[in-house]
């Protein structure tokens, strides 16, 4: 009897830290709408859970992300199904930056069209020297209108335009330069590069991280006063926390702070 592999393979460590892996590797991860309904469902049960606190999105076998499902795209070409699927793929961009937990993609391959936009809209990415970028639509006669909203959100203008126009591959190094992905080390080093990342947040209060992420979006949103209005109170609430005072104390007595919050 065979069984059906799932599309995202879940793993929990006791930690904190959950791994979720696209495991399309015959179809290099792609994002049909079956695989963005599997991811956003994870991502919906990690979002509401106290116990997960930073989430990893890697790639099984060769890529990482090759972008949306093709073949599905032409097997149903119309508008509705377009639009829904962009609508569906978007909706799982802006979860990843909605929910309270960090998000870090391990980039081990090649990320392409919205493969490269789910690297732009996790928090943070780690990619192997050997992983490559692009977003290729452009070649097919297609502007990668969606991946640019997030590339747009971390490159510089012309930067963005010259991958959006040209459909042009860049390497980890470049990558990293032009601020796509934060750390670039061998592929032999990768996971050993996530778990120093995902450990460092893991060590620090949970009510800091999760009030930072949440303030950190909301004001890119907002204008200058505004956003130092609402920063303000933010760190105020973040001051009257129990974690705060600990770590607070915990630095003038010159040891490890206890954290309590979740």
């Amino acid at each position: 009897m065979n069984t059906v592999e799932p599309l995202v393979i879940r793993t929990d460590r006791a930690d904190g830290l959950t791994t979720l892996t696209l495991n399309r590797p015959g179809q290099f991860n792609s994002l049909s709408k079956d695989m963005l309904s599997a991811i956003q469902a994870e991502l919906d049960a990690i979002a509401a859970s106290t116990a997960v606190r930073v989430v990893v999105i890697a790639g099984a076998g060769k890529a990482f992300c090759a972008g949306h499902d093709l073949k599905e795209m032409r097997g149903n070409h119309s508008k509705e199904f377009m639009q829904a699927l962009f609508k569906q793929c978007g909706e799982l961009m802006l979860t990843i930056t909605q929910m309270p937990q960090p998000v870090i993609a391990r980039v081990h391959g090649i990320a392409t069209a919205a493969g490269c936009q789910l690297v732009s809209m996790c928090d943070m990415a780690v990619a192997a020297d050997v992983a490559k970028f692009a977003v290729s639509g452009i070649n097919v006669g297609l502007f990668c209108s969606t991946p640019a909203v997030g590339l747009a959100r971390n490159l510089g203008r012309k930067t963005a335009l010259e991958m959006l126009l040209t459909g042009e591959f860049i390497d980890a190094m470049e990558a990293r330069a032009k601020g796509l992905v934060n750390r670039v080390v061998p592929a032999d080093a990768l996971d050993a590069e996530i778990e120093r990342l995902a450990g460092s947040i893991l060590a620090k209060s949970a009510i800091a991280v999760r009030m930072g992420k949440g303030m950190f979006y909301k004001q890119l949103e907002m204008g200058l006063s505004e956003a130092y209005d609402y920063a303000s109170e933010v760190m105020a609430c973040n001051m009257m926390s129990e974690d705060a005072g600990e770590g607070i104390d915990a630095f003038m007595q010159k040891r490890k702070p206890d954290y309590k919050g979740c």
